[in-house]
């Protein structure tokens, strides 16, 4: 009971940290900062990498993680596991709340560099605004999720390592991609890395 009210504790924290992270976001409180993360990140990538970067576009749709969740649901064998939806798809109606109702345009056509064909239909679910990333949202909560399954399992210490190694560099690269595609302002992201984390910590009351 003890663990699952500090977990209820911990995904409020995050909670609040997003409420407040996005009242600062609609006062345009990051826009400068927004720009010139984006300058210089797209000034330092070279566009050959743009392709492998659009792929992480793909990998981080709702279809492929919301699928991956319920993967992980059907391994654990455990009713309660399929609860994970739950907070998942509670965020997602937070993030498109804020879509609505936060007025921040993303970055400018000229800042776009996805160059892949290929688009899963929830990319056309478009309101206007860029706050908070879905992306991030995901991709974090999935990886917290992860991180906590990766923990609990039997593995030796050096495995676990070296999973939460990739683990870290798969978020890095994620979360820099959304910026360096020009799919979303850091802060953009920042407040898609707090929802994800508040959503992925209450779901850890079903694991």
């Amino acid at each position: 009971m003890k663990k699952k009210l500090f977990w209820i504790a911990v995904s409020f924290l995050f909670l609040i940290s997003f409420a407040v992270f996005t009242f600062l976001v609609k006062e345009d409180v990051f826009n400068k900062i927004d720009f010139d993360i984006t300058v210089r990140l797209q000034d330092n990538l070279p566009v050959k990498y743009d392709s492998f970067l659009s792929s992480f576009s793909l990998i981080g749709s709702f279809e492929i993680l919301a699928g991956l969740i319920f993967l992980i649901a059907l391994l654990r064998r455990k009713i309660i596991s399929f609860l994970n939806l739950i907070p998942f798809i509670g965020a997602h109606v937070v993030e498109l709340i804020g879509k609505a109702f936060v007025h921040h345009p993303g970055p400018p056509f000229m800042f776009f560099r996805y160059n892949l064909d290929f688009l899963f239909p929830s990319s056309y679910v478009q309101t206007g605004s860029s706050y908070p990333s879905g992306h991030s949202l995901r991709t974090v909560f999935v990886s917290i999720i992860f991180f906590y399954l990766i923990m609990k399992s039997k593995s030796k210490m050096p495995f676990k390592v070296f999973l939460i190694g990739l683990l870290v560099l798969f978020n890095g690269v994620m979360l820099v991609s959304r910026v360096s595609l020009g799919e979303h302002w850091t802060s953009d992201v920042v407040g898609g890395v707090l929802l994800g984390a508040s959503a992925a910590f209450f779901s850890f009351l079903f694991l």
